[in-house]
């Protein structure tokens, strides 16, 4: 199992001191954040960069995944991680979001991560059709695909409860229009599990499209509120049992974004946890 935590569980700490404690840990990766206070790629020097890849080198982590999904640094009073989404009214807003990402595909490229994600297309509004948002997504979100193509790192959905792409079928509707093969699946095994999906018995289906997992975990009540692994009511035996079944060579990233109080506990109560399940196969 390559096994990573992701730092936007640090966002109280400095990005080298979390690619320290990360590794401390017995990490093998870390997921990067692209945003504050960890890499916004806006402004992010190359002096920067030679920093925390010198530091990465150092402390012997590879990059997991580039998350672009949180955007802290614009600090939308609405909601700061899906703000500016995909499908926001205002075009030049949208082009905020998708700039970003056209950033932070090319961070991942310069940092060695295979993938980097993005939110699954925002809010829906109030009186407006689902088709009506996905089509002004899709025409977001193609330049950045194309970019992915080019750049050879694959740029992952993540399909999140009460955003416009929530369950599966819905991302493998969206997929089939891009028809891209740079296109990809970041299974949160969380969000899956929020929106009564269990996520064991879609592993195999979505094997095709999964580039990247997050693990966390979710009370039984099934509301969206990351927990350690093992804290909540999925079935994590199941679930590393089905990822094993389809010979997933990739990364998963435990992602524990609100536990910035004690992201080292979490960490290394997740890494005990995880580990022992995996071997046993």
């Amino acid at each position: 199992m390559r096994l990573a935590y992701s730092s936007n569980a640090y966002q109280r700490f400095s990005i080298e001191e979390t690619i320290a404690r990360i590794a401390a840990l017995g990490y093998a990766g870390l997921e990067l954040l692209a945003d504050v206070p960890h890499a916004w790629p806006v402004g992010l020097l190359d002096e920067r960069k030679r920093a925390i890849r010198q530091c990465l080198e150092q402390h012997g982590l590879a990059v997991s995944n580039v998350n672009g999904f949180m955007m802290n640094a614009v600090a939308d009073p609405r909601q700061p991680y899906w703000h500016p989404s995909w499908i926001e009214p205002d075009r030049h807003y949208r082009a905020i979001r998708r700039e970003h990402t056209r950033r932070a595909l090319q961070l991942a490229r310069e940092f060695g991560a295979p993938s980097m994600q993005t939110e699954p297309g925002g809010p829906l509004e109030p009186g407006r059709s689902w088709a009506e948002a996905a089509a002004v997504f899709y025409d977001e979100l193609m330049p950045c695909v194309e970019l992915a193509e080019r750049l050879g790192v694959f740029l992952l959905i993540e399909p999140e409860p009460g955003l416009l792409i929530e369950r599966f079928e819905q991302y493998l509707e969206f997929a089939a229009r891009v028809d891209s093969p740079w296109l990809g699946l970041n299974f949160d095994v969380g969000h899956a599990f929020c929106v009564g999906e269990d996520p064991e018995q879609w592993i195999a289906r979505m094997a095709p499209h999964t580039k990247h997992y997050h693990l966390d975990d979710i009370a039984a009540s099934r509301r969206h509120a990351h927990r350690t692994p093992g804290r909540g009511a999925i079935d994590f035996p199941a679930v590393l049992r089905e990822i094993q079944a389809t010979d997933y060579q990739g990364w998963l990233t435990v992602e524990l974004y609100p536990y910035v109080e004690e992201p080292d506990a979490a960490g290394r109560e997740a890494i005990r946890f995880l580990e022992p399940l995996w071997s046993r196969g």
